[in-house]
């Protein structure tokens, strides 16, 4: 039997959220529930029960009662929830305002500022009065080209509550990039900062911001927030006001619009690397319980927490921590590089801040491990109690590493999803033990499974990742698609009624997740279907090995594998270093996982949510174009891979 790397103590099951949760299902039904698989099971079979018990719960605040939780139950897509609700999201984020620590707002620079619920609730007060002033409206777009801020999270829940809807992209995008977002969803206002702080540069926000509000024209009004200057030469934009100067000094209570459950929240967009970006619709309601849920059953947030997660406003994971203050806890917002302060800042900040979750991408924790750095020794970490990995899967070493140099006592939390859905497909809970190289648990309330190509489930094979019920975050659709078909076709058309992921992972036998990468980018040599994670879980443990990317190559009739890897400073990649890499794929895998070629490389291309871009590699190896290069944080590393391969013959 596998030995878990960590077993809840007594003390936390005991004193857990979703013990409570437990406690309360099994007074209102009688399930006679005792723990988180047989809860899960339950949640599937009885979504309407599960889901109303969430919501009571959780407290979601609506101007009407529950009636029904669920209609059209066997419709995926087309399943109705909470029908009759109405209810509004700011004002369930919103609901705590006394004088506890809201936001803290940390930039790269050293520059701190916090504000407490009662001051938030001002805030956004003020600004939600001007929004409505200039004639914003229920279902109105407002975009945000911003970095990481309180600001920002100001004008997303000034513009929930009147019911207009929020999308926003990090202001490391380049013109095209926000174009392609924002020119599809044609915005009435456009918040923007002045310029950010990354990797010890003050980088300027204004000369793009002129050029993308001259080509959407239906901006009305474009509010810029000093970030990098008390007062920034802002005259060259058309439209252009202060933040603080538009939002005045009114203060009042906040008419929160309520609409139904399923009226717009949030616009998200796909990575773009394969064309145009799609536009994601998000519903409030099924975005605000899903967090909820995940937040307090997964995590275990409590009001005395303090909450960080290292992301930008570009990615899903902002509008997922922003959440949190439905819960009532204390977010520590980061504006930077991660590396920052001598590769030290995020650690610091768990200690400055007495940060209890904390949360960061697979990526980070690596190139933790790859320093060398022993976070037990260098920072007292007492107040951490759990730490959440997403954005890529969270190699096997890497649970070795947290557990041996980071920290014993915690919660190591590996969860998987996506902008999609923005939420969790599969998570982490405080009540089950952490096994080296595993996702906990599927989400509650989600009907999961692994299926094969022939559309049945299966466990411990590797298949696609599947929901095979509805869950209330299902997106509304896609932004213009009328008919639904892009939607349907996305996400139905494999398997009709059956949400199919893109995820290619397998379910353990302790009931966990793999994830072994994307669908898309899963390598087939010989027929054999491989997930890319496999590959970089061996190849990224030697020490010689900073980061790796794999592509199936076509070649004379099949698919060869090509690894391309980023060498530590100072190490060639000889003969006895290249054997050393394909010994370790062998051992651990199969011979069909050994690459045909191994080829050392300078940089690899990135979304700008820091996550491989396998398919550009590949387009580019096979002289194929890269459709959205503006989707690429560094899209000069794509000319690196031109020529660098021969071509195929045949």
């Amino acid at each position: 039997m596998k030995v878990p790397l960590w077993t809840p103590p007594e003390s936390r099951v005991e004193t857990a959220r979703l013990t409570e949760f437990i406690d309360l299902v099994n007074q209102r039904h009688d399930p006679r529930l005792t723990g988180f698989h047989e809860l899960h099971r339950w949640s599937v079979q009885a979504p309407g029960l599960f889901w109303r018990a969430v919501w009571d719960f959780t407290g979601i605040v609506s101007s009407n009662q529950v009636r029904d939780t669920l209609a059209d139950e066997d419709k995926f897509p087309g399943a109705i929830w909470f029908p009759g609700v109405r209810l509004n999201f700011a004002e369930n984020l919103l609901r705590y305002r006394d004088d506890n620590v809201a936001i803290v707002s940390l930039l790269e620079n050293g520059n701190r500022k916090e504000i407490s619920f009662a001051q938030l609730y001002e805030s956004v007060a003020r600004l939600a009065i001007a929004l409505r002033r200039e004639g914003v409206v229920a279902g109105d777009r407002v975009a945000g080209f911003m970095p990481n801020i309180m600001e920002t999270v100001i004008a997303m829940l000034a513009t929930t509550s009147i019911g207009a809807i929020w999308s926003s992209c990090s202001p490391d995008f380049g013109i095209k990039g926000v174009l392609d977002r924002f020119g599809q969803i044609e915005p009435k206002i456009l918040f923007a900062a002045d310029g950010y702080f990354y990797n010890g540069k003050t980088c300027d926000s204004l000369q793009r911001l002129t050029e993308i509000v001259s080509q959407i024209s239906s901006l009305e009004h474009v509010l810029v927030v000093p970030v990098v200057n008390e007062a920034p030469d802002i005259a060259p934009i058309d439209k252009v006001v202060l933040f603080e100067e538009f939002q005045g000094m009114t203060e009042s209570e906040i008419l929160f619009e309520q609409l139904p459950f399923d009226h717009p929240l949030y616009v998200m967009y796909s990575s773009g690397t394969t064309g145009v970006p799609k536009c994601i619709v998000h519903g409030a309601g099924g975005t605000l319980i899903q967090h909820l849920k995940e937040h307090q059953l997964h995590v275990g947030i409590k009001r005395a927490d303090i909450f960080f997660y290292f992301t930008t406003c570009g990615w899903m994971m902002w509008n997922w921590l922003v959440s949190g203050l439905a819960s009532g806890a204390t977010l520590v917002l980061y504006d930077g590089s991660p590396f920052a302060g001598n590769g030290n800042v995020l650690l610091d900040m768990i200690d400055d801040e007495s940060i209890s979750i904390f949360g960061t991408s697979a990526r980070y924790i690596a190139m933790l491990e790859k320093e060398g750095r022993k976070p037990r020794v260098s920072h007292r970490l007492d107040t951490l109690k759990t730490i959440l990995s997403t954005g890529s899967p969270l190699p096997h070493q890497a649970y070795d590493y947290v557990y041996r140099d980071f920290k014993t006592d915690v919660c190591l939390s590996s969860i998987s999803g996506g902008t999609d859905i923005v939420s969790c497909f599969v998570a982490g809970s405080e009540l089950l033990p952490v096994f080296r190289g595993e996702i906990q648990a599927p989400g509650l309330g989600m009907a999961v499974e692994i299926w094969n190509d022939s559309g049945h489930a299966v466990t411990e094979q590797k298949g696609e990742l599947v929901c095979t019920k509805p869950f209330p975050s299902t997106p509304i659709g896609f932004w213009k698609d009328e008919d639904g078909s892009q939607y349907a076709s996305a996400y139905f058309e494999r398997w009709p009624g059956c949400w199919a992921h893109g995820d290619y992972g397998e379910v353990t036998a302790q009931g966990g997740f793999i994830i072994h990468g994307r669908s898309d980018a899963v390598l087939n040599p010989g027929g054999v279907r491989i997930g890319t994670a496999e590959i970089y879980r061996q190849v990224e443990c030697l020490d010689e090995v900073k980061e790796s990317v794999v592509i199936g190559q076509q070649w004379r009739g099949d698919i060869r594998l090509v690894l391309f890897v980023i060498l530590s400073d100072g190490v060639l990649l000889d003969d006895d270093l290249q054997q050393r890499i394909r010994q370790s794929i062998r051992e651990n895998t199969t011979p069909r996982h050994v690459p045909a070629r191994i080829i050392s490389v300078a940089d690899i291309p990135r979304t700008i949510s820091g996550k491989i871009a396998e398919l550009a590699v590949r387009d580019v190896v096979h002289g194929q174009e890269v459709k959205n290069i503006d989707a690429l944080a560094n899209p000069e590393a794509l000319e690196l891979y031109r020529d660098l391969v021969e071509p195929d013959i045949l």
